[in-house]
């Protein structure tokens, strides 16, 4: 866990006031078309990794999205899960930052752009999330043991119940997990809900109800696993590892998921980054702390996936 306190520089606060903006402006969005596609300004934050390909392909009848390095080892892939609550975000708002984890990793990332609600409601998005799995084991080749998985916000909740419903299904895990900023709590009582009220630029305990209520439907069970990991056995998954910001409304999710992992025997860890927003490692390639916060994770993972 990191213990200093630190003033976060210009370009990660840049972040926070990004997401006052998003929020302002979604409560004049007359539609959820409005809404979506003002987030697809999200990109913006990233900067171009650079010597990176992109190709579109469908994965496991899942649209999707490569992003090959030069000189990746084609053998090692990263599957990465978007956040945007469910609702929103996409391959192309998480292009840039996921081509950043492949690129300094040595691998491939495969952007998932799985269905969102509320027109596809849970588990629609953990049933996507397999079946891209799936398919980059059996026609990919890829070894499991080969595969990580990640993802930011709602994205990370994937990166965590992809997993449980393919353990539960008897197919191989992969080698390891590395969620950031996730929303798992679908009964939204985490005490930062309260505690971190206003020091989040983004979420207000409202909005994320909202969120949640999309996300399961009408008939939606918030105590569901395969939506809320909270409530989940998470013995035999594979180690994870955490970083999430501290003035963030979702901190408790994370730490929950962490303690509940390592009371069922998982190699489970956490960073709380003091003062970070959600999600600033949208920053990357521009703010010091997104590129540290990355940094971690490439040398966590790396000996991992045998690089």
């Amino acid at each position: 866990m990191v213990q200093e306190t630190i003033e976060p520089s210009k370009k990660v606060k840049a972040v926070g006031n990004w997401w006052l903006k998003v929020q302002e402006a979604s409560k004049e969005h007359q539609s959820l078309d409005d809404a979506r596609e003002f987030n697809e300004s999200w990109q913006a934050l990233t900067a171009e990794p650079g010597e990176v390909d992109y190709v579109e392909t469908i994965a496991g009848g899942v649209p999707a999205m490569w992003a090959i390095p030069k000189k990746a080892n084609t053998e090692k892939v990263l599957l990465c899960f978007h956040g945007g609550g469910f609702f929103s975000g996409s391959m192309y708002t998480h292009r840039k930052l996921f081509a950043h984890f492949a690129k300094n990793i040595g691998c491939r990332a495969l952007i998932l752009n799985y269905r969102r609600s509320p027109e596809f409601s849970h588990p629609a998005q953990v049933n996507d999330a397999l079946s891209a799995y799936e398919w980059l084991i059996n026609e990919g080749g890829i070894n499991p043991k080969d595969i990580a998985f990640t993802g930011d916000s709602a994205g990370g909740n994937l990166a965590i119940t992809t997993m449980l419903l393919a353990r539960d299904r008897g197919i191989t895990l992969p080698a390891a997990s590395m969620p950031f900023c996730a929303y798992f709590d679908m009964e939204v009582s985490g005490a930062s809900m309260i505690s971190n009220l206003g020091k989040d630029l983004l979420f207000t305990k409202e909005w994320v109800i909202q969120i949640t209520q999309m996300f399961l439907g009408e008939k939606g069970d918030p105590k569901d696993i395969y939506a809320n990991p909270l409530y989940a056995d998470l013995s035999g998954l594979p180690p994870i590892y955490i970083q999430v910001g501290g003035d963030e409304l979702l901190l408790d999710d994370n730490i929950k998921l962490i303690e509940l992992a390592k009371k069922a025997g998982v190699d489970a860890s956490i960073d709380i980054f003091p003062r970070m927003q959600h999600t600033w490692h949208m920053a990357v390639g521009r703010a010091p702390e997104a590129n540290d916060a990355i940094a971690r994770y490439v040398a966590w993972i790396k000996p991992k996936l045998g690089l």
